[in-house]
C-alpha cells in the first residue's frame, strides 16, 4: 500500500512539473529579504516545552483491551492464546507489534502505522524505558 502511495505521489509531482497550467501565471521567485546583521532565527518554543519528534522516540504504545480483529480474524497470542488486553506498539520503522499480558511479543503484519494512528489517541506521556511505559499502561 505504501509503495503504491509513493508511486502515485511521484507521478503527481511529475505531472505538476510538466503540465502547463493555462489560467495561472508562472511563479516568480520573491526578492531576497535584506540581511539584518546579528539577527538569528529563534525557535518558537523553549527546549523545556518541546516534545520529541517521531524520529526521536523508539516507538509509540497504546493499550487495546477488547479483542483485536484484523482482516475479520481475532488475533490470539501464539505463546499463550490470549485474545484481549494487548499493548500495541508502533515502532519507528512503522512496524506494529503486539504484547499480551504474559509478555509474549509478536509482529502483526496485518496492521500498519496508519491503522495505529486511526485508533490511538493523542500522545499524553513519554517514557524513558519500555518498562516504565508498560507500568503506566497497567502491564
Amino acid at each position: 500500500m505504501r509503495e503504491a502511495q509513493r508511486a502515485g505521489y511521484a507521478l503527481l509531482l511529475q505531472l505538476q512539473a510538466t503540465q502547463a497550467w493555462r489560467d495561472f501565471p508562472e511563479p516568480t521567485s520573491p526578492a531576497p529579504a535584506p540581511a539584518v546583521e546579528g539577527s538569528a532565527v529563534r525557535d518558537l518554543l523553549p527546549p523545556q516545552l518541546r516534545v520529541p519528534s517521531r524520529q526521536e522516540v523508539a516507538g509509540l504504545m497504546m493499550r487495546w483491551e477488547q479483542p483485536l480483529v484484523v482482516d475479520g480474524e481475532i488475533r490470539t497470542c501464539p505463546g499463550c492464546g490470549a485474545y484481549r488486553d494487548w499493548i500495541v506498539f508502533c515502532m519507528r520503522d512503522d512496524s506494529i507489534w503486539l504484547r499480551c499480558r504474559a509478555g509474549h511479543e509478536t509482529k502483526e503484519p496485518g496492521l500498519d502505522a496508519a491503522s495505529y494512528n486511526r485508533n490511538s489517541g493523542p500522545v499524553n506521556r513519554f517514557h524513558r524505558t519500555l518498562e516504565e511505559g508498560l507500568r503506566h499502561l497497567g502491564h
